[in-house]
């Protein structure tokens, strides 16, 4: 599994933003030929800036390109030429607004054509997949199971309350008159379809860029339902992300001390189950505590002395 706990957004229209974004410290850079591309701008010449920009060093450790839907005009040009010319530089296509299995099958079948043509790695190049509409999450089992290539399913929370008839004008936002979580279905779907075939699972974007606590508020609202990461649409919201989706020194340490206690019970002792600091730990324990110190060590962090 790769990190992704921050997903960050570049046009891929821009050359200023697309050079600045390759030393920002997210775990995951996606470069968007979609929704922040104009329609007069999806030509080849913003798909060369892309490629051109996947074949610079980043500090980022996945890179992906968000290609066009496939019910649109573009989207197999983008695949065919970002891949011939970014070649093994490109981690990951993006395929947004997912209707069904076909559309995955699709871009998988195109990337087979392309990596056989091109003398690539079989199947090195992962998809991943957004759920947008009340199809897609209905859908949403054979859309995850639709290829070996799948590594993600992300939320995409503005085209999502759209096709819904959600009343809403800022893409990912908490409405205060809605009596708990509105996202809390859509999302928790996401998380158990993709537990169920391996994958992981991703918020969308919060919009308003400047309000820190409403973002944080979503993201931790997310983590909390399991998931791996989130969007980011501005520098600034990269190191909220990581902080988040990551344990904290605490719980980590905490993760690390039940594991050891569950070992000498086990191993040593012959025990099921051990009190551990007032609480009693058993299997189900040492499960809980091997996913939170498996993302701990994943970014990069040790347990304190003592």
């Amino acid at each position: 599994m790769r990190l992704r706990r921050s997903c960050l957004a570049v046009p891929g229209s821009s050359p200023k933003m697309l050079e600045k974004a390759r030393t920002l410290p997210t775990d995951q850079v996606f470069l968007d030929l979609e929704d922040a591309v104009a329609p007069n701008e999806k030509t080849d010449a913003t798909r060369q800036n892309i490629v051109d920009a996947l074949r610079q060093s980043w500090t980022a450790r996945t890179k992906a390109v968000r290609v066009n839907g496939v019910a649109t005009r573009w989207c197999w040009r983008d695949v065919t030429y970002v891949v011939s010319g970014a070649r093994e530089h490109l981690d990951a296509i993006m395929i947004p607004k997912v209707h069904d299995a076909s559309h995955v099958h699709f871009v998988d079948h195109l990337l087979t054509q392309l990596e056989l043509d091109l003398g690539l790695e079989m199947g090195r190049i992962g998809l991943e997949l957004q759920i947008e509409t009340g199809h897609g999450c209905v859908k949403m089992e054979e859309i995850a199971a639709a290829s070996r290539r799948a590594q993600t399913l992300i939320f995409g929370p503005g085209d999502y309350a759209a096709n819904m008839g959600i009343p809403q004008l800022s893409v990912g936002a908490i409405e205060a008159d809605y009596p708990g979580d509105q996202w809390h279905y859509i999302n928790a779907r996401i998380v158990n379809t993709a537990r169920a075939y391996g994958l992981q699972a991703i918020d969308g974007p919060y919009a308003q860029i400047r309000d820190g606590d409403g973002f944080a508020e979503v993201a931790r609202r997310s983590r909390l339902l399991g998931m791996d990461g989130k969007w980011a649409l501005h520098p600034d919201q990269i190191t909220v992300l990581n902080e988040l989706f990551s344990p904290s020194q605490k719980q980590f340490d905490l993760a690390v001390a039940i594991l050891d206690a569950y070992r000498v019970a086990t191993e040593d002792e012959g025990k099921g189950a051990v009190m551990f600091r007032g609480e009693m730990i058993d299997e189900a324990s040492r499960k809980m505590a091997l996913q939170v110190e498996a993302a701990g060590r994943a970014a990069g962090m040790t347990a304190s002395e003592g």
